[in-house]
Parts: C-alpha cells; structure tokens; sequence
C-alpha cells in the first residue's frame, strides 16, 4: 500500500472502478488488477477462515479473540486487525482490557503478535478451497 501512494494510487479510486471494489480488501483489488485473478471480498475471505479449524491450537477465550478480528476484517480490512487499539472496542472490551487481553489470553504482547500473523496467514492462503 505505501508503494500504492508512493506512485500516485489512490485505494479508493481502484474500489470505485472494480464492481463491489469497496467490499475487498486493497490485496484481492491489486492481484485482480496486476493478474486478473477472480477477486475475493473481505468477507469471502473471512468466511473461508471461519470453515477451517485455524484457530484449533488456542483456548476458547483466545479463539473467541481472534473469530472477533476475523469479523472485523470482513468489516474493514487488515489495517484494523493489526492495530491494537481496536482490543479497546466491541466485542474486545468484554474480555478484558487491550493488556489484559495480549497478556492474559494471549500469554503475552509477542503471542498476541504472532497471532494475528498467523490469522492473516489464513486469510490470505492461496488454497481458499480448503
């Protein structure tokens, strides 16, 4: 996305152009585009990770986490899973506060991190059949 904005691409331009643009995520926009691959939206996307079991390792609390940020990327977009401050935010204040959260499900803020990159690992597996 910074190489996006660093020539002049606007996201919001691409979703404007491509039919249900504003429903995918800037990936899925930028692959269609650069290799004409069939687009997936965000909540295709997420729909494929919810049929996996990717989240089978961890407890149902830390499980529960990461269902939530699977919601909302199919709302909004990676950018928002990886920003911690959306654990201030519903669903996520129910379980405990930010820290609470990344230390006590998680078992600390390097977990919580590895985490959320194995999520997006999942969102974006080539094989979205399985």
């Amino acid at each position: 996305m910074d190489e996006q904005a660093k020539h002049g691409i606007d996201l919001a331009v691409l979703q404007q152009a491509i039919p249900n643009g504003d429903e995918m995520d800037a990936f899925d926009l930028i692959i269609h585009l650069a290799f004409d691959q069939k687009p997936l939206t965000r909540k295709e996307r997420a729909n494929q990770v919810k049929k996996r079991d990717a989240f089978g390792k961890y407890g149902e609390q830390a499980k529960a986490v990461l269902e939530a940020l699977v919601e909302k990327f199919a709302e909004n977009g990676v950018l928002d899973i990886e920003n911690p401050t959306i654990l201030e935010l519903s669903p996520f204040d129910k379980l405990g506060s930010k820290t609470q959260i990344r230390r006590g499900i998680f078992g600390g803020i390097e977990q919580y991190l590895q985490a959320i990159k194995e999520l997006e690992i999942e969102l974006y597996r080539d094989d979205l059949s399985a």
